[in-house]
């Protein structure tokens, strides 16, 4: 048999779920899964492939000859006969869930949803987008409509965020779109940077546009199309071509948990910049004037999980280098409109809970004050509550019959 046929049947040998060494950007090898194939136009294979210990975002298509064939990992005890019985009962065991969904509770309604979520969103169906001045490699899979999802790189308006195919579409789109910012009210300018609040029930295509950019960065976020019970709050920064997209969160009208942040995101761009931090400051400024404690909604992102951490430890190290005597918890709460239990576990991760004379105490050193006080002097620029035009909305009262 000739090298090359050789090389051909190790190249169809690969299965999805095959585990082995690939070799990454840095030419350094790490073990990955192979999620997926597929043939190019060229008719040669590519493998989309997961590596092992790492986030989702690093997922890529790569060529075989980044793949170390000799290093894949066999299944102990299990051979082709018996791999063949499992795809078997993994089918039957499809076709009874699908027969049997709207029978379970909701709890376990949930939970397939996300798996079969999960199960469809596992390969990243769009490489690059270009927004603005940036071209950006894309992190997730989002749900584009099927024309433009096989696209390898989407083009995509700035200020209306339409998604187009060709760069001739977008230039063409230029022309006419006379958006040159968020279509919503501007409730903050402050310098070069503003906040827009955007309804999704009256701007309903570009929230869900909103949405669709999101996902591309987004692990966890679900939230495509339904977004007329949404607010989008969109924070740009200005120049004398517009008010260019820097992040945004959302948030529900009416929130029975008392969320007061839905899903938050800053573009790539703009990331390690200090604008993930504003966007949750803002949150809670709107909270303050509504008198209410807010909490994000659960789960956050890994990166959301770290901002949020950030955020709280801010807040709270400025009010400790500040305040003299005894201070609780609620106190805090009631200070920062942050719910008691994110303090709680922010002041936990700082390790300032003390035992001291038969009680828990918030003990803070004069070193972690300093070291605060040297970060926030870096770190300049914050929401000024005073350029806030915003009023809380009012909440109908039915009257009684």
């Amino acid at each position: 048999m000739s090298s090359s046929n050789e090389e051909e049947d190790e190249n169809n040998s690969l299965e999805v779920g095959s585990v082995l060494m690939c070799r990454w950007r840095d030419g350094v090898f790490h073990k990955c899964e192979i999620v997926d194939w597929r043939e190019t136009k060229e008719g040669e294979t590519e493998y989309y492939v997961h590596y092992v210990g790492f986030n989702r975002r690093l997922d890529e298509w790569v060529h075989f000859e980044r793949l170390d064939v000799d290093t894949i990992e066999e299944k102990e005890g299990e051979s082709n006969e018996k791999k063949a019985n499992r795809r078997g009962r993994k089918r039957a065991f499809d076709e009874f869930n699908l027969q049997t969904f709207y029978q379970k509770d909701e709890e376990t309604k949930q939970a397939a949803l996300e798996k079969a979520h999960e199960a469809i969103t596992k390969v990243k169906n769009i490489n690059t987008i270009e927004i603005g001045r940036y071209e950006v490699d894309t992190w997730y899979f989002s749900p584009y409509p099927e024309e433009f999802s096989k696209c390898d790189k989407l083009f995509i308006c700035e200020f209306c965020l339409k998604y187009m195919k060709k760069k001739t579409s977008l230039n063409r789109h230029k022309l006419k779109c006379d958006l040159r910012n968020p279509p919503g009210n501007e409730i903050y300018r402050n310098g070069n940077l503003s906040v827009f609040e955007v309804d999704g029930k009256k701007n309903k295509i570009y929230c869900q546009n909103i949405c669709l950019l999101a996902k591309l960065f987004l692990d966890h976020k679900t939230l495509y199309y339904d977004v007329e019970p949404f607010l989008f709050y969109i924070m740009t920064e200005s120049d004398s071509r517009g008010s260019h997209m820097v992040g945004y969160f959302s948030k529900e009208k009416h929130s029975q948990e008392d969320y007061n942040l839905a899903c938050i995101l800053t573009l790539p761009p703009y990331q390690r910049k200090g604008f993930g931090k504003l966007l949750i400051s803002f949150a809670y400024e709107l909270s303050k004037k509504e008198g209410k404690l807010g909490t994000p909604e659960k789960p956050l992102s890994d990166l959301g999980v770290l901002s949020f951490r950030s955020y709280y430890s801010q807040v709270l190290l400025d009010i400790f280098s500040k305040h003299k005597g005894n201070i609780s918890i609620k106190d805090l709460s009631e200070m920062t409109s942050i719910k008691p239990e994110d303090i709680y576990s922010t002041i936990q991760a700082l390790d300032l809970i003390k035992y001291c004379k038969g009680q828990h105490i918030i003990s803070v050193s004069p070193k972690m004050v300093e070291e605060h006080n040297r970060a926030s002097n870096k770190n300049s620029v914050k929401i000024d509550p005073k350029c806030i035009q915003w009023n809380p909305p009012v909440t109908p009262i039915k009257k009684a019959r």
